[in-house]
Parts: structure tokens; sequence; C-alpha cells
């Protein structure tokens, strides 16, 4: 007889398929423990799908072990998930605030997302016997006191400019403060006391700058008093003069209040937020009131689910808002958040003081909220009729290049110089939404990289450098359209140094064109470039394709001209702030063991770097504070030894 064949294994014989979904989350659940945590789900490729936060990590994520009571948002979520990781914490607040940490650094896609991640501006008294008075932005990394945040550079550079005229403090840097020699043209124009050089003592600059804190913190109108008193003093003393520049003053300061457009007197310091949603898109308004006075307002379009309510994405938005900037005392809402409660207690352990958060039902504060929410209203409204204009203008784009779908990603290539002096090479980038600026680039060239002036190699250069990182980092976001500034020569360089890195564009459905200034004839037949924008159209160059024009209000040439205007913009800043640097370095500063003091030394004994250039080594012992090995240094620096 036969031998009876043994029955058949399945678990020796084929592999259990993975589990994935509510099974896999259920599966994690028996070994979560009780405690506050933060857990990360991660899709098929690894990549973050949601960031969430929990005082029970074991209870929270067993809701989504089950197969009823979501929403489809969630139950989508839940059937991407491949795997999961935690995080245990000690309390709910710190997981909250590790939970906003990770929400901004990873941008999962099932959360509500801060796009806009700007660091706002502020006013910074320095701590120096001589206190420097100067624009910050960006983490707190000096010592002083910090007035803001203000809506945008603008103000801030208008509000110094007019608290210069008021109490003349200085701008200059710490070093250039060191090494002046007589007054700057600044204290000539009556704006700064000149505390360089002694013509104000350390006690009456220290005046002034109690003057400015004073008014910074709200108490404008005793400041105006005693300038009054003054100028009246002054007056009667027939000092004409300084009644004059007290008038001045009074003036300035009466232009920064009239110019902070509504400032409540009931609210010294608080933050607004309002929220308007509407079509599965919403616009967060943030108000910033400081010291009595309204320093502008700032608009926010953050990323989240259609099916996201407007109370829990101001919940998201908020902690994230405050992940890296200083909390006021108040923050006014125009949605009460869910977590409100906890969300105060995060904001309080992060400020060291109390900070809380309202939605007030009457009264000034609710006038505040209402404003705000108006704006909120209004931005949307205009955002969505600028995005439904943008994608018609990205399909005629698409259209016109060949390309299978509108262009999700284009990155914009330039470069700037003069002569081949302070080369920059830039990169801007814009989506649907239009610019991504948190993603532009500068490319610098080191001297003697490049021939000077060459346009073409220096385009060479920074699309290698661009696309070699491209292809080490696999993760990295690939754009769907390449434009460079320029005509056939630019585009043929560009072509050539992708294939030498071995690049194919084409395999990764990569648009590739070149952009230059359009040709027409003139009236006497002659060709010129013409540069008047839309005259024509400019002259796109494609590889495979003669060059050609777009009609002059063709939406395609629109998008073209917007891109290659702020790739100009970009460029060119960028060129000029690497030529004020050039302007103002001295040799000197990188000499070792030459400071600030012993560098003035130089300076008011030879008169000018070039002067010292020119010095023996024991005319440069002469100098006090310079010793017979430092003056051998700074000779054979000079004479490149």
């Amino acid at each position: 007889m036969p031998s009876e064949t043994p029955p058949i294994n399945d678990s020796e014989t084929a592999e259990t398929p993975p589990q994935i979904g509510a099974a896999l989350i259920a599966d994690y659940v028996r070994n979560l423990p009780t405690k506050p945590g933060v857990y990360r789900m991660f899709g098929e490729t690894g990549n973050v799908l949601y960031v969430g936060k929990a005082k029970n990590l074991k209870n929270r994520v067993t809701s989504y072990s089950r197969d009823y009571g979501h929403s489809n948002r969630i139950q989508r979520m839940i059937a991407e998930t491949r795997s999961m990781e935690f995080i245990i914490t000690a309390t709910e607040t710190e997981a909250l605030l590790l939970e906003a940490n990770l929400i901004k650094q990873l941008k999962p896609r099932y959360n509500v997302i801060l796009r806009d991640d700007k660091s706002f501006p502020y006013i910074l008294l320095t701590d120096h016997p001589a206190p420097q008075i100067t624009k910050h932005r960006g983490a707190r990394k000096r010592d002083g006191t910090y007035y803001g945040p203000f809506a945008s550079a603008t103000a801030v550079n208008r509000t110094l400019d007019v608290l210069q005229k008021a109490f003349l403090l200085r701008t200059c840097t710490n070093s250039v403060y060191e090494a002046r020699s007589r007054p700057c043209l600044l204290h000539q124009i009556k704006r700064c006391s000149a505390p360089c050089v002694e013509l104000i003592s350390e006690n009456d600059y220290g005046k002034l700058v109690e003057e400015a804190n004073t008014f910074l913190s709200g108490e404008s109108a005793q400041i105006q008093r005693e300038f009054s008193e003054k100028m009246e003093e002054a007056a009667a003393d027939l000092d004409f003069e300084l009644a004059a520049s007290y008038r001045d003053r009074i003036r300035a300061l009466s232009y920064v209040q009239g110019t902070q457009a509504v400032n409540p007197g009931g609210v010294s310091e608080a933050d607004v937020f309002a929220i308007h949603s509407e079509g599965g898109q919403s616009c967060v308004q943030v108000f910033f009131f400081r010291a009595g006075q309204n320093w502008g307002n700032h608009a926010f379009f953050p990323k989240h689910d259609k099916e996201e309510t407007p109370d829990v994405i101001l919940d998201a938005f908020i902690a994230q808002f405050y992940d890296k900037r200083e909390p006021p005392n108040s923050i006014l809402v125009s949605h009460m958040p869910p977590q409100a409660d906890l969300l105060s207690d995060a904001l309080t352990m992060r400020a060291d003081r109390k900070v809380s958060i309202h939605a007030p039902q009457r009264g000034e504060k609710h006038d505040l909220v209402k404003a705000a929410l108006m704006n909120a209203r209004e931005a949307l409204s205009r955002r969505m009729a600028e995005t439904a204009s943008q994608e018609k203008s990205m399909q005629q784009l698409a259209s016109i290049l060949g390309m299978k779908a509108p262009p999700q990603r284009i990155e914009v290539f330039d470069n700037s110089h003069i002569q081949g002096s302070n080369a920059v090479g830039a990169m801007i980038v814009a989506g649907p939404e239009g610019f991504i600026k948190n993603q532009y680039r500068k490319f610098t060239f080191k001297p003697g990289r490049l021939p000077p002036g060459d346009d073409y190699a220096m385009m060479r250069d920074v699309l290698t450098r661009r696309f070699e990182r491209l292809i080490k980092d696999k993760d990295a976001e690939r754009p769907d359209l390449i434009i460079i500034d320029g005509g056939k020569g630019q585009l043929s360089v560009v072509l050539d140094a992708l294939r030498e890195i071995g690049f194919d564009h084409e395999a990764e459905n990569i648009t590739i064109i070149g952009v230059a200034k359009g040709r027409r004839e003139t009236d006497t037949g002659q060709k010129r470039i013409d540069r008047t924008m839309g005259a024509t159209g400019e002259q796109i160059v494609m590889p495979g394709r003669s060059p050609f024009m777009l009609p002059p209000r063709d939406p395609g040439l629109f998008v073209l001209q917007r891109l290659r205007d702020e790739s100009h913009r970009f460029a060119i800043g960028a060129h000029r702030a690497a030529r004020k640097k050039a302007f103002g370095a001295n040799p000197l500063d990188s000499i070792p063991g030459i400071g600030a003091k012993r560098k003035r030394a130089l300076l008011n004994h030879f008169g000018s770097a070039k002067e010292i250039a020119r010095a023996k080594p024991h005319d440069l012992e002469a100098v006090d504070g310079v010793s017979a090995s430092l003056a051998q240094r700074i000779y054979d620096y000079f004479h490149g030894e």
C-alpha cells in the first residue's frame, strides 16, 4: 500500500503574510505601557504618515486597532500603516511639545502642518556698556533685551529708523564700534550720539537706553511728556537748537504710534489667532500686540485634511507655531482648541511663566478677534482665487512644454556677478501654491574655481552640484521642470553637465528648458533684444525643438515671467549681500592675533590697510600692542610669505 501523505504545514511551506493596518496596530498594543508618550505611524516606503501624542499610549493606540468609529481619513491612515514607533515621556505636556516638534520636522501626510516656518524679526538692545539697537531674527543667541515679534522686516526697519532719530542709539556692530576713531555719518545727520568716540558720557548714553526701553515697553506717553517738558525748558532758555531736536524726537515717536494701526488700550501683550475654513482650505491670521501696540499680522495657510474642523486645526497650529518662538502672556483665539488647558500648561512650562488661552465673547478683546477673523476670511478668498488662476496657468504651461501633467515642483537657476566679482549662483523653487522660499539655495564659488565672468562655467558648476546631491540622496524631492536663465548656450552646457555625472533627466521625467529675452525686428529691420516684459514673449529653448515664443497674453508666459523675475531678484539680492560683505571686509580681520583694539591702533597709526601693507616689520612694532612676532606675521601676510 502507498504510504499516507503527511498533512501540509502552511507555516513551513509559505511565509506568513506581514500584518498591516488594524491587525498590525493591535499587535503593537499588547506591549504598550499605560504611560504618556508620542507615537508615529509609517507607510510602506518608510514615510511618516502621522505623529500623535497620548496621555495613555495603550488606550490611545488601541482605538486605531478597531475597524469601526473612524472618519474616512483615519481609515485610510490605518490601512496604509506598516509599522509604528513610540517614545515614552514623563507627562502629557512633554508629549505635546515633542509631538509639535516632530510634526514640524517630519511633516507627516495626515497631520495639520504649519508650512510657513519663518522666524519673525525682533528689536534687540544688546548687553554692552554702550548698547547697540538692531534687528534680530532667529534664535536668541545674543545677550540683551528683545522686543517683538514684528510681523515683517519692513516694520522693524521703519521702527528702528524712527528710534534712531528719537533716542540716538548706535546701530553699528561691536567690532566697528571698537575700531572707530572719529564719528561716523550717522552722528553727522543726528541719528547717533557717537558713544564710540566718547562724544557722550556713558551715564548720559545709559539714560538714552533707559528712555528707549521705557518706550518699547509701552510707556510711550511718559517719554513724550518728558520730551515735551525738556523742549519747553530749552525754548525758555533760548536754546532753540536743543528745543528743535526734542521737537523732532517727539514727532518721530508720534509717527511710530500712528503707524501701529489699532492700538488697544486694554491689551498690553497678546497674540491673536483667528481661523476661517472654506472648501477644504484654511487661513489662520496671527496679530501681534506688544507694549499696547499692534506690531503687525501675518497670514498662514496650514496643510490639513478636508475633514478637519477649525478648532482642531487651530489646536495643532498653535502648538507648532510656538515650537521655537517665545509665547506672550495671553493668547486670544477665535475657536477654543480642544486641548486648550494642556496647551496652556505646555506653553507655561516652556516660557517659565503663566500663559493663558482665551476665546473672548465680548469687549475689546472680542473686537480684536473679530477683526482678525475678518482678515482671515478675506485672505482665504484671495488665496483661493489666486490658486484657481495659478492652476489654469500651470496647465497651460504644461501643455505648451509637452508635459504629461502640470509641474508640482519647478526649479529655476540664475547667476549674478559684476565682471566676475562676487559671483553667486541661485536656485528658486515653486509649486502649485506659489514660491517655496524655505527651499531656495545660494551657490558660492571659491576664488580660482572658475574663470572670472564665465556664465557658462558658473551654470555648469551650479547644476552639477545640485544634481550630484540628488543622485546621492534618493529621497530628495525631484523637480518636474527645470528652467535655466539663458538660451541655447546655457541649455547645452547644462545638458552636457548632466550627462557627465550620469543623470538621465528624461528617465526621471524632468523637463529642462532655457528662457532668454526675445528678439524682434525694429522698424529699420535690425534685430535687437526686446527687454520689455511681455512685448512679444520670451524665447524658449528646449532639447529637440526649435526656439519659440509665446503670445504676449498667454497664461504660460505669465508664469515664466514671474519665475524668471523671482530668480533675478533672489540672485541679485545674494550678489549684493556678497558684495556688501566684501566691501566692508578688512584684510586685518584675517590675521590671527589681531582683534578690535589692535586693528584700531594700527589704523590710527598708519591711516589705512594699504599703508599697513607697505610698512616694514620695525615700523609695525612701533604700534602699541604689536610685538615683534606679530609684526612679522602681519608683514608675511601682506607679502605672501
